[in-house]
């Protein structure tokens, strides 16, 4: 009853309309726990309204490799406070291997990487899942909202069937979160790439989805290729739509510079065919999605909003446009077009994800210049002028 009480106050706030707010934490600074950089940032609220904030704790440097763990810190006031950083992954026999460093300490580093979190409610377990080095994927669960976890284990084999398209040599989940359909269906989105020996491209994205509350885990249909105008599909984020469709948007680095988009009526087959989105831009970075449980059709999107100009100031195709400038764009029509969007941080500014309170209000973790911040706002903030 609390749960629909605070939807109910939500919506009646909505309906007359509420002040802007808008409120930012430090949640993983650079330097906590003799960790150099936190990054690749996750969050999701639990059904008890948990929020789980988690990351990679890269201890020597701001590397896609090295030695790297996963951290997590919880809050229970809606991500005012927070409480202290707890390692959570991985915890089981080291796997070490960095293959970009064959001499030295590298190859006894253990890179676990690309952590994504997702909230079962109808079991009110939060499924977790994790890989190593890019070759092997974990899965754990926490059964008291994040504060103990389950030992790992191995669903790698879950991503075999996807051989048949690429003979990927380095798998990665989300990362970002994952998501419950209304079916009772979770879905985590993926991506892999097929070059060298832990090389990230050449790349294609795709989702693994479990309909046994996480016990075990199936690989979808392949959802965006790497082939014609969209070059090397990676890092995916995804939300279930008004009328149950699943989308997925999904960053790459082709000429373009835009996101790619495609639907499938389940979140594991049927994909439509993929296409480019003139209003989300593509810095090369990954962006986060969510659907606003209390506003159906309502989806919150955010990523940097910026685009690489040539000398004369047209947009260069293929051009890495600076991270910079993160922005939350709103869209009312389950993402059709993004009319609304607004600046949450001018400054340096990188991978983000998203996750909404009962009460309605929004969450957004997100790479600052050197840390992970936590902003909380409400719609009427997004919507300001």
């Amino acid at each position: 009853m609390k749960f629909l009480s605070l939807a109910l106050i939500s919506l009646l706030s909505s309906a007359v309309g509420a002040e802007p707010m808008l409120e930012k934490v430090e949640v993983f600074p650079a330097g906590l726990n003799g960790i150099a950089r936190y990054r690749i940032p996750g969050i999701v609220v639990t059904q008890k309204g948990t929020v789980l904030a988690y990351a990679e704790a890269r201890k020597n440097s701001s590397s896609d490799w090295g030695e790297i763990e996963v951290h997590l810190r919880r809050s229970t006031d809606g991500g005012k406070t927070w409480e202290p950083s707890q390692h959570i992954a991985h915890r089981g026999a080291r796997l070490e291997g960095n293959p970009h460093k064959k001499n030295g300490g590298g190859k006894k580093e253990q890179t676990v990487n690309n952590p994504v979190a997702i909230v079962d409610r109808e079991t009110g377990a939060i499924e977790f899942l994790y890989c190593i080095n890019y070759a092997r994927c974990y899965a754990m669960r926490s059964t008291d909202d994040g504060l103990t976890w389950s030992a790992a284990v191995d669903v790698t084999a879950t991503f075999e069937p996807f051989r048949k398209h690429y003979d990927w040599k380095v798998i990665a989940t989300g990362p970002g979160h994952g998501i419950q359909l209304k079916s009772g269906r979770l879905v985590v989105p993926i991506w892999l790439a097929y070059g060298k020996e832990g090389d990230h491209a050449p790349s294609a994205a795709a989702t693994i989805y479990s309909d046994d509350h996480g016990k075990t885990w199936l690989a979808g249909d392949l959802a965006v290729p790497n082939e014609g105008e969209f070059g090397n599909p990676n890092e995916t984020m995804l939300a279930e739509l008004s009328d149950g469709r699943v989308m997925l948007v999904t960053r790459s680095v082709s000429k373009t510079n835009r996101k790619i988009i495609t639907t499938s009526p389940n979140g594991a087959t049927g994909w439509t065919p993929p296409v480019f989105h003139d209003q989300l831009w593509e810095p090369i970075c990954m962006s986060s999605v969510t659907s606003h449980p209390l506003q159906p059709g309502v989806l919150l999107y955010s990523n940097p909003h910026t685009l690489k100009l040539a000398k004369d100031g047209k947009e260069e195709p293929a051009g890495r446009g600076k991270r910079e400038n993160l922005s939350i764009k709103l869209s009312r029509d389950d993402g059709k077009t993004w009319p609304v969007s607004k600046t949450l941080d001018a400054g340096p500014s990188a991978y983000s994800d998203l996750a909404v309170l009962p009460d309605g209000t929004v969450l957004c973790l997100w790479e600052s210049k050197s840390d992970i911040q936590c902003a909380r706002f409400n719609l009427d903030w997004v919507t300001a002028p």
